[in-house]
Order: structure tokens, then C-alpha cells, then sequence
């Protein structure tokens, strides 16, 4: 029965992305520009980004937290993680985390996101060719996290964040829940992964660059619409159908995991992620992925390099490649180190 039960969410999920990959885009309401803050769904992680983004089954430890909190359930001691990324239109952004096992079954981290858009050159009605200076538009988030295992198949995961926008004068800031949990069906080596992110209040922008006077040099501020965030639903299967713990193909040299995700945000259509990652001695790792149904992101690439140190370090150098076809390729860089 549970079998069945499996194979069946296995097969559901596959022919729910499957069918978006012939969605036609032009004709489909894709709800984009419905919700604020679009920028929480930047994939981060660069061990995920070159698996496709699935990292809601398959991730594991703080790097992962942004796909499903539960992950930090996975660390060991104490996990360290920092990453670099070039985006698109010369924006950068850069990741800091930290987590730690606090007991056999009780994890905390602390993951903060950072993005600078690059310098956007300023303009008014009387310059409208710039040349009076330029701005910057700045994106923070900053979770904490605590993850529980239940059983010995279960653990579960809640973050709460403190996320802010600033843009020139006028900023938005607010707080918002993530929840996330990891379960070992124990069939089949079959992991499935469960996350619902950004579930926060509406947000509203306010600050100076909304102020204006009137003829008699009152000042009134403008009020902006309120918009909601972008909740986010994930649904991840992961299956080493190669390794030490593969019923398929027992092997303790050679490792091959495949992850799939299914991803329903609120303002955007459905579509799904494959990854997969080949690990050699758990020391060298490929990767490849692909996200199906996404207007822009397509193939992504990557490997890792994971070193034991003497005294119980561990060091990890990630890298990342994504296609974004007309919005140009990026490449993103991950440095963990666990003790």
C-alpha cells in the first residue's frame, strides 16, 4: 500500500511539470507583477542553482535553507557557508549562513541574503538623460531558523525573516514565515520534501522620495499600494538511485541522486525543476539541472570540490552555471566550511 502510495506522487508530479513545458505563454495569465518583494525566489545555494534549483528534497545543511528550513536538520556540528554571485544586468548578490547542531535532535541557523542592483543613473523631468547622479536598489533578508528531527525519518523546519527593500529615497521592510519538513518514506530510498515560503502580511513602500509640497509649501506623503509577498508552495522527491544507501545500485565509491520539484508561486504559473548530481568518493561532484515551464531560467551546470581538513574540518569550493537565454548566463561561487 505504501508503495503504491509513493509511485503514485512519484507519477502525479512528474506529469504536473511534464504537461507545463507545452503551456503557451503568451496565451496563459501568469499573475507576474501581482505580488511585491519578487526577489525572496532568487535561487541561492550554488550546490542547488547547479542541480536546477531542487532543493527542497535534496538540499541539505544552511546553504539549502531558502528551499526548505528543515535541510539545516541535515548539519553536522557546526556548517559555515558563503557565496558570490554575478546575476543579471549587473546585479550581484552575496550570501552569509551559519548553522549549528545544538543537540541529536535540534538545529539552528542564521542565513542572511543580500543584492545590489549596481549602480541605476537618476533622472527627473528636468534630466531626463541622467547626469545628476545615480542610486542603488538594495534587497535583505535575514532568517533564523530552527529545525527538530521527530523520528528517525521526519524533521521539520520553521524560519522567521526580517526582509527589507530600499530603493533611492523610499524603502519597504516586514517580517514573514517560512515552514518546511523532510520525509524518509523509507520505500525505495524515496525522499520527499514539503515547503511553503514568504507567508507574511501585505507590505507597503514609505519614505522621504514619496514626500511632496503643496502651493503653500504643506507637505503631504503619497500613499502606495499595498501588495502581498510572493508565497511560495515546493514539492521535491530526491532518490540516490547510485550509492552507499541506494537500493537500486549499491555502490560506496560512485553517487547519483536525482531530485525533482514542483513549484506553485502565488504570482507566477506552475513549474518544476530536475536536478541531478554525481559524487565521486563524496570528495568531487557534478551537477546538472533544468527548469521546465519557466520562461527564462533553462539549463544549469555545476561541480564542487570537498576536502577534510585534520581536526574535524571539512571544506567545500561550489560553483554554479544558469542559462537565462535573453537575459544572459550567470555564474555563482559557494565556499562551506563544517566542524
Amino acid at each position: 500500500m505504501k508503495t503504491r502510495r509513493i509511485i503514485t506522487i512519484v507519477l502525479l508530479m512528474f506529469g504536473f511539470v511534464y504537461t507545463q513545458q507545452f503551456r503557451d505563454i503568451p496565451d496563459v495569465v501568469t499573475k507576474v507583477a501581482t505580488a511585491a518583494c519578487n526577489w525572496l525566489k532568487i535561487e541561492t545555494g550554488a550546490r542547488s542553482i547547479g542541480m536546477g534549483g531542487a532543493g527542497v528534497a535534496a538540499g541539505e545543511g544552511i546553504s539549502s535553507v531558502t528551499y526548505n528550513p528543515a535541510n539545516i536538520g541535515f548539519i553536522n556540528g557546526t556548517d559555515t557557508y558563503y557565496s558570490k554571485s554575478n546575476y543579471l544586468a549587473g546585479i550581484s548578490h552575496s550570501v552569509f549562513g551559519y548553522g549549528k547542531q545544538l543537540s541529536t535532535t535540534d538545529y539552528f541557523g542564521l542565513h542572511m541574503f543580500y543584492l545590489d542592483s549596481g549602480p541605476i543613473e537618476i533622472t527627473d523631468e528636468l534630466n531626463s538623460d541622467g547626469g545628476i547622479g545615480d542610486y542603488h536598489v538594495y534587497n535583505f533578508a535575514l532568517r533564523a531558523t530552527y529545525a527538530r528531527v521527530l523520528t528517525n525519518r521526519l524533521k521539520v523546519g520553521m524560519s522567521v525573516k526580517y526582509i527589507r527593500e530600499d530603493i533611492h529615497t523610499t524603502f519597504m521592510q516586514s517580517f514573514a514565515l517560512d515552514i518546511g519538513s523532510n520525509f524518509d518514506t523509507g520505500i525505495y530510498g524515496f525522499i520527499l520534501g514539503m515547503s511553503v515560503s514568504n507567508f507574511g502580511p501585505e507590505v507597503q513602500f514609505q519614505g522621504e522620495g514619496l514626500e511632496v509640497s503643496s502651493d503653500d509649501y504643506q507637505r503631504f506623503s503619497k500613499i502606495t499600494q499595498k501588495f502581498g509577498l510572493p508565497l511560495t508552495f515546493r514539492l521535491g522527491v530526491k532518490n540516490d538511485i547510485m550509492g552507499s544507501k541506494s537500493v537500486f545500485v549499491p555502490n560506496n565509491q560512485h553517487r547519483l541522486t536525482v531530485a525533482l520539484d514542483g513549484i506553485n508561486p502565488i504570482d507566477y504559473t506552475v513549474y518544476g525543476v530536475i536536478g541531478l548530481e554525481y559524487g565521486w568518493n563524496e570528495m568531487a561532484f557534478l551537477r546538472a539541472g533544468t527548469h521546465i515551464g519557466h520562461d527564462t531560467a533553462g539549463l544549469s551546470l555545476g561541480g564542487g570540490l570537498q576536502y577534510g581538513i585534520k581536526g574535524g574540518f571539512n571544506f567545500s569550493l561550489d560553483y554554479a552555471y544558469v542559462d537565462y537565454a535573453i537575459l544572459e548566463k550567470t555564474h555563482q561561487f559557494g565556499i562551506s566550511l563544517g566542524f
